[in-house]
């Protein structure tokens, strides 16, 4: 897999910019856009604003390569880990806000209704950003797990076996082992992995700064 990807690329550029530029005297502080006469200049210059930004995305577009060799989904959700994880991580560190978020997917403690009474309907309560942290570590913790070529041996323990790896391989074979398995260990490591993966499918137009 290869993928070369760049910023993302602005070239519009605004008639009141413009105008702004050219009729630097005006008190623009005190103007409304709405005033007859601005309204005017700026239909006016909106055509041309529309072709220069044209012209600058044709000459500089925003460069997307992705290259995907055959061998990527040999196990492409080991794939696709490697590169959402550090991605999360990113977005955790340096995110600007909080989506909007369901008391159904975080611990009774950070629910809504675990919260103060908001002063106004329309005001967040005090845990929705702490929401969403809870639910993008959820999510890093499981695609950290994904990435780990053996997340689950720490829930098998071969130690009867004193290193001989034959006779492991031996009982299998025979439909026998002597491994201790923490089954409810294991299956509440599955169960919280396939909640943060959940968490990602249900929140992933909302990964973004």
């Amino acid at each position: 897999m290869k993928i070369y990807t760049s910023k993302y690329r602005n070239h519009w550029v605004s008639p009141y910019t413009i105008l702004e530029k050219v009729l630097f005297w005006k008190d623009w502080e005190n103007i409304d856009y709405d005033t007859p006469w601005v309204d005017k200049c700026s239909n006016i210059l909106n055509p041309f604003c529309v072709a220069w930004q044209k012209i600058l995305d044709f000459i500089h577009p925003r460069i997307t390569y992705i290259k995907i060799d055959r061998w990527d989904t040999w196990s492409m959700d080991h794939t696709l880990a490697e590169v959402i994880l550090p991605m999360l991580k990113q977005l955790q560190k340096e995110k600007h806000g909080a989506p909007m978020t369901d008391d159904d997917d975080v611990p009774d403690n950070l629910k809504s209704t675990s919260a103060k009474p908001k002063e106004e309907e329309w005001d967040t309560d005090e845990f929705h950003f702490e929401r969403w942290d809870w639910i993008l570590d959820e999510m890093i913790w499981a695609f950290e797990q994904k990435v780990i070529d053996d997340d689950e041996s720490k829930f098998f323990d071969n130690s009867a076996y004193e290193g001989n790896h034959s006779d492991w391989f031996n009982d299998m074979s025979k439909g026998e082992s002597k491994t201790k398995v923490d089954w409810d260990g294991l299956k509440a490591h599955q169960s919280r992995k396939t909640n943060g993966y959940r968490l990602f499918g249900k929140y992933y137009e909302a990964l973004w700064d």
